[in-house]
């Protein structure tokens, strides 16, 4: 089938779509994101917002979330929702830290990525095979997984040297690269607390010290889902299966094949994360330690409105309020009020340019609270900071929710044959 008929199946879901930023667009967005950011470091004195450790932090918390909201991108591309993506991650990290102390850390992201990848053929099964809801099909894999972990590491970890039922003997370190000379040159300029200048010398260090390998993969992984998703009959062929796959039948595309490989390709990005996270982030497994993450990268990928970039994006969001309250803890997060009162502040005006009186009337009530909460107080309690990433995510979820369109068959049931 050629290229050009594929792209009938497309056709009529891409009038719809919103025009897509371009990348001068964007580029401009995150130079106007780092002069707000550096606007509210000298205002509230909080010079950590931007250093070096800081991004470096962050984007170390940020890569598992990515993974796995790009493993979510694949499998709803092709119409198939993957709340499994938390279980899938919880197998990476088991089966990533097994192979990972006895046969080296290499071993382990392999192993990690083919236990995730196991966790999506299975969610393919029942899903697409059987039909089952993809709801109920995705919690069971992720009560699944924690069993199967727990029992597990009863006979494997619990008998090994420095293990126990509940965490792995350590594992050796992936490489981490710095880029000598210019990683120095850029944490001096950062400690110089120049307005935007040092700001964006931290953003660009962070980058560039002691970065593991396996995150230089994980960034190459989203252009090149970019060019595998957008810029092949491949692609075009899978995306076709999320947005009519009855049309894309009739065409000759085999709807089981594509839908298959998009959750099984899923369940390895998700299981790479959970590997990350047991190997890269704290070099032992630990019963639990995916906390969550695989929800936040769904999140991340709902935000991005089911875009690579767009999921970086509210990855890399995640990853920096969770990296605040490891450095800098209450005054981080103390300065950060400031931000999101500011950033509420452009929503107002920007709902009022819209003529949207209700939305712009709530984000303005919010970011007088925010002012206030702000203006009399020095630190936020504990439990807010502890809570912050979480919170920023929802809020942010809930702003970004008017642009979102899903594609259009995402998780309703299809037969083969069923459009004749």
């Amino acid at each position: 089938m050629s290229t050009s008929t594929v792209s009938a199946v497309s056709a009529a879901p891409k009038k719809s779509a919103r025009r897509k930023l371009s990348v001068p667009v964007i580029l401009l967005i995150i130079a106007g994101g780092l002069v707000l950011v550096s606007l509210v470091r000298l205002i509230s004195g909080a010079d950590d917002l931007t250093s070096v450790g800081q991004v470096s932090g962050a984007l170390q918390l940020a890569v598992p979330i990515g993974l796995a909201g790009l493993g979510g991108l694949w499998a709803e591309r092709a119409g198939v929702v993957n709340i499994g993506l938390e279980g899938m991650m919880i197998l990476g990290t088991w089966f990533g830290a097994y192979a990972g102390y006895q046969w080296g850390p290499w071993s382990g992201v392999a192993l990690g990525i083919l236990g995730g990848a196991l966790g999506g053929l299975l969610h393919a099964v029942i899903t697409v095979t059987f039909g089952v809801n993809h709801i109920v099909s995705g919690v069971a894999i992720n009560i699944l997984a924690v069993g199967a972990t727990r029992y597990l590491s009863n006979f494997t970890f619990d008998k090994a040297a420095g293990g126990s039922s509940k965490q792995s003997p350590r594992i050796d370190e992936i490489t981490k690269i710095t880029i000598p000379g210019l990683s120095d040159w850029l944490r001096d300029i950062q400690g110089k607390h120049w307005f935007f200048v040092s700001d964006v010398a931290g953003v660009l260090g962070g980058l560039l010290t002691n970065l593991s390998l396996l995150t230089v993969v994980a960034l190459l992984l989203i252009p090149a889902t970019v060019w595998i998703l957008w810029h092949t009959s491949f692609g075009l062929r899978l995306r076709s299966c999320g947005e009519n796959p009855v049309a894309a039948e009739s065409l000759g595309v085999n709807v089981y094949k594509y839908k298959y490989i998009a959750v099984v390709v899923s369940g390895g990005l998700a299981g790479l994360a959970g590997a990350f996270l047991a190997i890269v982030a704290t070099g032992i497994y630990q019963e639990g330690q995916t906390g969550g993450r695989g929800y936040i990268g769904l999140a991340a990928m709902i935000f991005g409105n089911w875009m690579p970039g767009g999921m970086a994006l509210g990855a890399g969001l995640f990853g920096f309020t969770d990296s605040l309250k490891l450095r800098g803890g209450a005054e981080n997060v103390h300065a950060m009020l400031l931000l999101l009162a500011i950033l509420l502040l452009i929503v107002l005006f920007w709902q009022l340019y819209k003529k949207k009186y209700v939305p712009a009337a709530v984000s303005g009530v919010a970011a007088v609270a925010l002012f206030t909460w702000y203006a009399f107080t020095d630190e936020v309690p504990s439990q807010f900071v502890d809570a912050a990433p979480y919170i920023t995510t929802l809020l942010v979820l809930a702003l970004s929710a008017q642009r979102l369109r899903m594609p259009k068959a995402n998780g309703m049931p299809y037969r083969k044959g069923q459009g004749k």
